[in-house]
């Protein structure tokens, strides 16, 4: 097994790295765009025909979500013509290709967990162009696997629960909107999950949904993010997404349903807020 992890100074893919050289030592070349242009097709090809490669995974995005309602063609070109790239090489040379995707693909207008046969409806240009990636990629490549994920942290790069405890430790008043439900999911568990399926028995094509167990309004999770810290004089006050606007448009409710995955690959999958305890203390000793 010889694998590329693009995206790789990202958080899912510094978490991925780490399992990866923990369990496979030397089996994987990882880049980003300082070390590979995803948009370059010609150099996507060759890269990728010269280290002869039997799986990609793709980590690699425009996540911006706000930032893309400006920088539409931007976008479009990291998060799809990226992704046609690597379709086209994969499809050409036989390699076997996970993707990684996003709730943001749903409208968020239901209040039940979405199954991946649910029909993606995006609200946003963020979501529009992951939705296009994820069409383009079973277009080509259909023997593709797609991971949606959703509301992911990690120890590394900027994310909720690091601005979260930024705040915490300043003593800043915090204003969290409670009405945007969702999961919290640790990029370090996602990792595992795709170090299980590039090392199954079979690789099962398709479409699968990953996050942890479950569910929590954004509210929940700093104030959960804040009893964890230990901070005790920090107030964080709901309010809802009215109050909150932004140039990009969230899906209300974006639970995913995990029972495909579990099932396919027998896994059980940890509870949001033990594996943000995890998350807690791996940075509160990286502090000390």
């Amino acid at each position: 097994m010889k694998i590329l992890v693009t995206g790789a100074n990202g958080q899912l893919g510094t978490e991925l790295r780490q399992v990866l050289e923990e369990r496979h030592p030397g089996s994987t070349i990882y880049t980003d765009i300082d070390t590979l242009d995803l948009t370059d097709e010609n150099a996507v090809d060759a890269f990728v025909r010269h280290h002869g490669f039997s799986h990609v995974v793709n980590c690699a995005a425009y996540t911006a979500v706000d930032r893309a309602e400006e920088e539409k063609s931007l976008c479009t070109e990291v998060n799809v013509g990226a992704v046609q790239n690597l379709a086209g090489v994969c499809s050409n040379l036989g390699i076997k290709m996970l993707h990684i995707s996003t709730d943001y693909v749903f409208d968020g207008k239901t209040h039940k967990a979405y199954q991946e046969s649910d029909k993606p409806a995006p609200m946003s240009h963020y979501g529009t162009t992951k939705r296009k990636s994820e069409t383009a990629l079973m277009g080509l490549l259909p023997d593709a696997i797609i991971v949606r994920t959703g509301w992911l942290y990690s120890p590394y790069g900027r994310n909720f629960v690091k601005t979260i405890l930024g705040k915490c430790q300043a003593g800043a008043l915090l204003h969290v909107v409670n009405d945007q439900i969702g999961t919290p999911t640790y990029a370090a568990d996602l990792a595992e999950m795709i170090e299980c399926i590039l090392t199954a028995r079979q690789w099962l094509p398709g479409t699968y949904h990953y996050a942890n167990e479950g569910v929590a309004s954004w509210y929940d999770f700093a104030q959960a993010i804040a009893e964890m810290s230990g901070v005790e004089d920090i107030t964080i006050r709901p309010i809802s997404t009215d109050d909150y606007p932004t140039p990009a448009a969230r899906p209300m409710f974006s639970v995913l349903d995990k029972s495909k995955i579990k099932a396919t690959y027998s896994i059980e999958i940890p509870y949001w807020r033990t594996s943000l305890r995890k998350c807690i203390d791996r940075l509160n000793k990286s502090n000390s």
